[in-house]
């Protein structure tokens, strides 16, 4: 094979569908904690898109991050829930003290990490927008306060997570 021959392009959508069943290694991730509480150590590093059709969150918050968030799902989480149908997840998160309730769909998804065990994925957002949009609650709705956590949540970043190009 010549440096100019690219490989052809694949008319069956096999990332998609890869990264689609990758996806639900996070939804059942999050049906764990949300139902039993994060077991042991175990701790998750979440990365969405906030510029994501479907993705719900506070304008402060969206000011801040207007393109990817990462929030992490440790000991300061609460309402975490899991809708499989609607394809999102929503949870309350404390930024600076102050209660936010964040809802992602699972397409905005970037990136999944449980450093605990030093598992991580990578996702390429699907951008298209889902049908459930037009059903979600407005992001106002989704910003009723809670009682203020002991220590506020974290942003952080992923890159000790990412994986690195191969090269030649």
């Amino acid at each position: 094979m010549s440096d100019d021959a690219r490989p052809a392009e694949s008319l069956i959508p096999y990332e998609r569908w890869t990264d689609d069943a990758l996806r639900e290694v996070v939804m059942r991730a999050l049906d764990v904690a949300a139902t039993s509480g994060l077991p042991g150590e175990h701790h998750f590093y979440i990365t969405f898109r906030t510029d994501h059709p479907g993705t719900r969150v506070p304008g402060h918050l969206k000011a801040r991050y207007p393109q990817e968030m990462t929030v992490v799902l440790q000991h300061q989480f609460e309402g975490l829930t899991v809708d499989r149908a609607a394809g999102f997840f929503s949870v309350r998160l404390h930024f600076g003290g102050v209660p936010a309730t964040l809802q992602v769909p699972f397409a905005a998804l970037t990136g999944f990490a449980d450093p605990a065990v030093r598992y991580g994925l990578r996702f390429q957002p699907q951008m298209d927008a889902p049908a459930e949009e037009a059903a979600a609650p407005p992001a106002a709705e989704l910003e009723a306060p809670a009682a203020a956590p002991e220590a506020p949540a974290q942003v952080v970043s992923l890159d000790a997570f990412r994986r690195r190009p191969a090269r030649d």
